[in-house]
C-alpha cells in the first residue's frame, strides 16, 4: 500500500473519531430532549418512573412455596413478573374477565379437590378466552380433540364442548385429578398440562429428578410453572403492580336463562327466534354451538342459555 495514501486515510479516520468523542462530551455535558430542552434533573420530574416488581414474600401455588434459593428460580420469576406487570392490555383484559368468569370456574375447581390456584392455569393457557393455538388447542383450557374426547367432551361439526367452560372446566379437573394421582404433587401436575404426563415422567427418569424445580424441560415448560405463580401474585395484588381497577371495570357474569334441550333442533336461527332471542346472541352465550344445527341423540339433553327477555 502506498504509504502517503495509507496516513491521509488514518488522518481521516482520526478527525472523525475526534468528532464523535466531542459530540458525545456535549452530550455528557447537556443532556438534551428532542425538540429541546434538558432532561429533568430530580426523579419527581420524570414523566415516568418504572420500577422492578419484587416477589412476594412467602408465594405459594396450591400450598408449594417458590424455591428462591435454588439455582436460577428467584430470576426466572422476575421475568414473568416483569411481563405480567408491563404487559398492559392483556393483563388489564384477563384482570376484567375473571370477574366474569372466576365464579364460575372456582365452584367446580372446589367440588372437583382440585386447588383454587388452578384458575390460573386458565389464564395463562387462554387469558380466559375461547383462544385457538397453532396447534389447533382450543378453549379457555386449550384441549387438543383427543384429550377433549377422553375426558368426555363432545368434539364434532356441530357441538364443540372445549368451548363449554363449564363442561371443559370439569375435564380439566379430571386431567388435573389423573395427574396428581400420577405425580402426587401439584407443581407436577400442573407442569404436565403442557407437555403430557409421559413427557414429564419420561423427564424424570431420565434425569433422575423428584420434583419440578430438579428438571432440565423445554422452554415452554420451564416457563410454565413461573408463570403461574406470577400471575396468581399480579392478579391478586393487581394495584400493587400498578393496575387500579374501580369496582365496575370487572365484567360481569353474563345473566341470562337456561332451557333443556331433549330434542335436535334443525336450524338454530329460528329457535333463537321462537325462544325471543337473537341468533347472535344464542351463538355469543353458546359458543360451543359450532353450527346452525343441533344433533340430539335419544339419551342426551343439552343445557342451552338464552338472554333474559
Amino acid at each position: 500500500m502506498n504509504i502517503n495514501r495509507f496516513s491521509l486515510r488514518l488522518a481521516v479516520g482520526m478527525s472523525a473519531l475526534a468528532t464523535i468523542l466531542v459530540a458525545t462530551s456535549l452530550v455528557l455535558e447537556e443532556p438534551v430532549l428532542e425538540g429541546g430542552g434538558a432532561y429533568p434533573e430530580r426523579l419527581s420530574e420524570l414523566p415516568q418512573q418504572v420500577s422492578p416488581p419484587r416477589i412476594q414474600a412467602g408465594l405459594r401455588f396450591a400450598g408449594d412455596p417458590l424455591p428462591l434459593e435454588r439455582v436460577g428460580v428467584r430470576e426466572r420469576m422476575e421475568k414473568e413478573l416483569l411481563i405480567g406487570t408491563f404487559r398492559h392490555s392483556s393483563s388489564l383484559l384477563t384482570l376484567k374477565r375473571s370477574g366474569r368468569w372466576f365464579p364460575l370456574i372456582e365452584p367446580i375447581l372446589v367440588d372437583s379437590g382440585i386447588p383454587l390456584d388452578f384458575k390460573y392455569l386458565s389464564v395463562i393457557e387462554s387469558g380466559l378466552a375461547n383462544a385457538v393455538s397453532p396447534s389447533d388447542a382450543r378453549g379457555f383450557w386449550q384441549f387438543m380433540k383427543p384429550a377433549a374426547q377422553e375426558f368426555g367432551l363432545r368434539v364434532d361439526r356441530d357441538v364443540d364442548e372445549r368451548y363449554h367452560v363449564e363442561k371443559a372446566t370439569r375435564a380439566a379437573c379430571a386431567y388435573l385429578n389423573k395427574a396428581h394421582r400420577r405425580f402426587g404433587d401439584w407443581i407436577l401436575a400442573a407442569a404436565s398440562y403442557n407437555m403430557g404426563m409421559s413427557g414429564v415422567s419420561r423427564r424424570m427418569e431420565e434425569q433422575g429428578g423428584e420434583d419440578y424445580w430438579d428438571l432440565m424441560l423445554n422452554d415452554e415448560t420451564a416457563r410454565y410453572v413461573y408463570r403461574l405463580y406470577a400471575t396468581k401474585q399480579v392478579m391478586e395484588q393487581p394495584e400493587v403492580h400498578g393496575f387500579r381497577m374501580r369496582a365496575d371495570d370487572w365484567y360481569a357474569p353474563m345473566a341470562g336463562r337456561d332451557t333443556v334441550l331433549v330434542d335436535s333442533v334443525e336450524d338454530l336461527a329460528e329457535f333463537a327466534q321462537s325462544a325471543g332471542a337473537s341468533y347472535n346472541a344464542l351463538k355469543t352465550l353458546n359458543p360451543w354451538l359450532r353450527s346452525r344445527k343441533l344433533p340430539i341423540e335419544d339419551d342426551q339433553y343439552y343445557v342451552v342459555r338464552l338472554p333474559l327477555r
